[in-house]
């Protein structure tokens, strides 16, 4: 197995693009990693076929090592390009030891032609961007072109209005967000500036995603547990299991099926709405409340740019429902309360709302609910009540 250093650079990006191209003709899988330290010495090799090993921590913060072979990347990213209508050229936004940055440049490479890289080591710049984007549309001879954003990311370029950002991003067929929940709101503005947004919803062990816009790509099948609505996801893209781990691997694939943490329904229109995690759950005076429910609803109200839900322990309720939200303007507590109590009942109003400038994150812009979580604790007070 090949370890490859990725800091965000054009030219360890490069290095990576190289060592999967190897691993896709049948060379050692590539695991790429952040940062200087040592090597991963010890580390079993994959089995024979694979391509990559992505290392992923997830929100427990317990490290994985996902083992995907090459069949897979190619069986993902050729549905990606079925769906979107057809391979062109990518730009890479995004860190590429993710999953979703490495399936971009395996996209790239199936398209016969490498993406354009954003430099990351200074973080994402929408002036960059918007630099690296007019100049692959301008190139691209009447191809199509893709690029792959986290919500964070789509909300800074929209945040700066009319200008060259807003232009480059709305010269994409398509631009993929993923990564983490998108608000409606993102998403209603998104659509309304012209930005033909399609919204991913996967993961590591599925090389990516392969949900789009609700909707399971060509060969992928979804099933919600009847009882408590768990995801699990089948097709040619689900890994093979993770590093050095068969206890983990039996416990989360079995008889073809990727079983998932997150729990779903489905909409009126037969798209997948995904909830939560199965352990972000907030069990609240004996109800049962799903934080990524009350957190559309917050985030679908004008002014909020973000919002995080958890549950901190209450001796009354068990859990009490608690709300972090980032807003420009100030938002009355009254209408926040007002709007998650008419669209998903009393039980799902949280009890506790704070404001920050910020949500901490983790990964590639996931909110890091633990660090929420003590964040609100510090900040909770006895005897609060809903109005």
């Amino acid at each position: 197995m090949r370890v490859v250093r990725c800091d965000g650079s054009p030219e360890s990006v490069a290095a990576l693009s190289d060592a999967l191209a190897a691993a896709l003709a049948g060379g050692p899988a590539v695991l790429p990693v952040v940062g200087t330290g040592g090597e991963r010495g010890g580390l079993p090799e994959p089995v024979g076929g694979s391509a990559l090993v992505v290392e992923t921590s997830g929100s427990t913060g317990e490290a994985k090592r996902v083992v995907l072979s090459a069949a897979a990347l190619r069986a993902s990213a050729r549905a990606t390009h079925r769906r979107l209508g057809g391979p062109g050229r990518w730009l890479l936004a995004l860190p590429v030891h993710h999953i979703a940055g490495a399936q971009v440049l395996v996209r790239g490479l199936l398209a016969g032609q490498r993406p354009c890289v954003l430099d990351c080591r200074e973080g994402f710049r929408v002036d960059r961007f918007a630099a690296l984007a007019t100049a692959l549309c301008d190139e691209a001879g009447g191809r199509r072109c893709y690029t792959s954003l986290v919500p964070t990311q789509l909300h800074r370029v929209l945040a700066e209005g009319p200008g060259r950002g807003l232009d480059a991003l709305r010269r994409f067929d398509a631009v993929l967000v993923g990564g983490a929940a998108t608000s409606p709101a993102l998403l209603a503005e998104a659509a309304g500036a012209g930005v033909a947004v399609v919204t991913s919803y996967g993961m590591s062990e599925t090389a990516g995603g392969c949900v789009y816009d609700g909707v399971a790509l060509e060969g992928v099948r979804v099933r919600l547990d009847p009882v408590d609505g768990r995801i699990s996801l089948a097709g040619p893209m689900l890994a093979t299991g993770y590093l050095g781990d068969p206890t983990r691997t039996a416990g989360s694939f079995g008889g073809d099926w990727f079983h998932t943490c997150d729990v779903g329904r489905w909409d009126g229109d037969g798209r997948l709405r995904v909830l939560g995690r199965v352990d972000d759950v907030i069990i609240s005076g004996g109800a049962k409340v799903h934080p990524a429910a009350v957190e559309r609803v917050l985030t679908a109200l004008p002014g909020v740019d973000a919002a995080c839900v958890v549950g901190l322990a209450d001796p009354e309720w068990g859990q009490l429902v608690a709300a972090a939200v980032v807003c420009a303007d100030p938002v009355g507590l009254v209408a926040l309360r007002r709007a998650v109590r008419a669209e998903l009942g009393a039980a799902s109003v949280p009890r506790l709302v704070r404001t920050l400038t910020e949500l901490p994150l983790y990964g590639i812009g996931k909110p890091d609910r633990a660090r929420v979580g003590q964040l609100l604790g510090d900040m909770q007070e006895p005897g609060l009540a809903a109005d």
